[in-house]
């Protein structure tokens, strides 16, 4: 008897926030993420919410047991020459990403958001 192949999506990674003001300003009018949904037990409960670009999908929380603040995501792009130069021209008050060429033949763009968590853009070196 054949058993089917287990497929696995790519995972979604829960990341905390502190201040949900600066977080939307970073994630959706810096990076360009859409925000896709929030959610709240209450008015006085803790906010957690998911956004979304390009198929990759992000959960912000602001409750204390879901994750330690100070995580690092690294994202996979096609082209992180243009999204540096779509960051940099947006001339945003608390992030000026350089662009850097690895040793391991990627490049990336390394960002931390208002939480203390690092995002990494990066983009494989073609193969030979």
């Amino acid at each position: 008897m054949d058993t089917p192949e287990l497929r696995f999506n790519p995972p979604v990674p829960i990341i905390r926030m502190f201040d949900v003001g600066q977080t939307k300003d970073f994630y959706l009018n810096f990076l360009g993420f859409t925000l896709d949904w929030e959610h709240t037990f209450d008015e006085n409960f803790p906010l957690y919410m998911q956004i979304s670009r390009s198929g990759c999908v992000i959960h912000l929380s602001e409750h204390y047991g879901d994750c330690s603040p100070g995580a690092a995501l690294r994202i996979e792009t096609d082209n992180v020459a243009d999204l540096h130069s779509r960051l940099l021209s947006q001339q945003y008050k608390y992030a000026r990403p350089g662009l850097e060429n690895t040793p391991w033949g990627t490049k990336e763009i390394q960002l931390t958001d208002p939480s203390g968590n690092r995002i990494i853009f990066y983009q494989p070196s073609p193969p030979a």
